[in-house]
């Protein structure tokens, strides 16, 4: 790794592993066909973290916002990672769902995303609603479901700097409450 990517932060609240739910959103997936599911929490735990919780929810606003409604209000969940539904079809709705959750926007992880996305897929990658941003004092990123957009979001952009943004977003933070 070249420049402030090759540095690791580890500010965050208890020093301990980050506890990261995993969310995949699709109206196919089951536990056996959930690859990129399984590659996000495999790239936590490799990462010296830990697993929150996973699921699998269809594609339905109400249900992405519930669950991780849910893990927003559990003290023990420090980040939540949802996959899939982030494209522009009528049935991707997982950008509508996340982004009503979130307080604060991180407009720079889908500007990033894209660009980085741009340079593996093309121009397609334009089509992506991957976003993230703050919700309850967690981290909430969004993303495409594939494989590949799960390897370079959670790998090259999110766990090299969530420790970093924890700490960031706890720094004049009053304590959460449940």
């Amino acid at each position: 790794m070249s420049g402030a990517a090759g540095h690791r932060h580890e500010h965050h609240g208890h020093g301990g592993p980050i506890q990261v739910a995993v969310l995949t959103v699709s109206d196919t997936r089951t536990e056996q066909t959930d690859h990129s599911g399984a590659l996000a929490r495999r790239a936590i735990l490799e990462a010296g973290h830990a697993v929150f919780d996973h699921r699998i929810v269809r594609d339905e606003q109400e249900a992405v916002r519930s669950v991780v409604t849910s893990w927003l209000a559990a003290e023990a969940c420090e980040a939540v990672i949802v996959t899939g539904g982030t494209g522009v079809s009528s049935r991707d709705r997982t950008f509508e769902a996340i982004s009503r959750l979130l307080e604060m926007d991180l407009p720079g992880f889908g500007e990033l995303f894209r660009a980085l996305s741009y340079q593996q897929v093309g121009p397609v990658a334009m089509f992506s609603r991957a976003t993230a941003g703050i919700a309850r004092g967690r981290p909430v990123f969004s993303i495409p479901g594939s494989p590949t957009a799960v390897e370079l979001a959670v790998k090259t952009l999110i766990l090299p700097e969530l420790a970093h943004l924890l700490a960031e977003i706890q720094k004049h933070a009053p304590r959460r409450q449940g």
